[in-house]
């Protein structure tokens, strides 16, 4: 317990109605942290470093200057300040990006221990379709960035911007570290929409930086 008190960071912070509440862990408190190639060490820190700048969720915003930003535009602009420069901005553009590379991983199961999520590496590109109702095509609305495991318990966790996603049980909103699930499986014959995870992604270029 001691232990995760010593990583964990919660921060809440009121903006005038939109509540921000955000969490943050250490690079350190994360498992095998130190034997990521450079490029991923460096990403990972980079968006950690975002957790502690007290950012809320912000729709349409790339900018912490902004306040906040949206889950597209948290990639956006990490991966730009990572010299990505070639990154789009938005979820559906991001996905294009991944599968034109050749470096999307489906996922079907709604189950982590499923064999198609054995290649997930710290540094992944994750996919969701179903966060909100988008004409965009395809139809791609949420993305976030796999951090691993941590050190305290195992547990999987992610970066990124969500305003109701949650970390240990507790509903985050803005630019946060999240716990990484895959929503069950609906009931057959259930049309409501929802959440649906469909896969991960290397970035494109990342194996080839230094």
């Amino acid at each position: 317990m001691l232990r995760v008190l010593v990583f964990l960071i919660c921060v809440v912070v009121a903006h005038a109605g939109n509540p921000t509440q955000v969490a943050s862990i250490e690079p350190a408190g994360l498992e095998r942290f130190s034997e990521n190639p450079t490029a991923v060490r460096q990403l990972l820190e980079k968006c950690l470093a975002l957790t502690k700048q007290n950012l809320g969720y912000k729709f349409g915003s790339a900018e912490p200057s902004q306040g906040g930003m949206d889950c597209s535009g948290t990639i956006y602009y990490v991966l730009n300040q990572a010299g990505f420069a070639d990154v789009p901005r938005t979820a559906s553009e991001q996905y294009v990006w991944a599968r034109r590379a050749d470096e999307f991983e489906a996922v079907v199961s709604k189950k982590k221990s499923s064999f198609e999520l054995d290649a997930l590496r710290p540094g992944d590109l994750l996919f969701w379709t179903g966060t909100y109702a988008t004409d965009r095509d395809p139809p791609v609305s949420h993305t976030m960035i796999y951090l691993g495991k941590r050190k305290s318990d195992g547990k999987q966790v992610m970066f990124g911007a969500s305003d109701g996603r949650s970390y240990d049980g507790t509903r985050m909103a803005g630019v946060s570290v999240f716990d990484f699930t895959i929503p069950k499986q609906r009931p057959e014959g259930d049309a409501a929409p929802g959440s649906v995870f469909i896969g991960y992604a290397t970035i494109p270029g990342l194996n080839s930086q230094p």
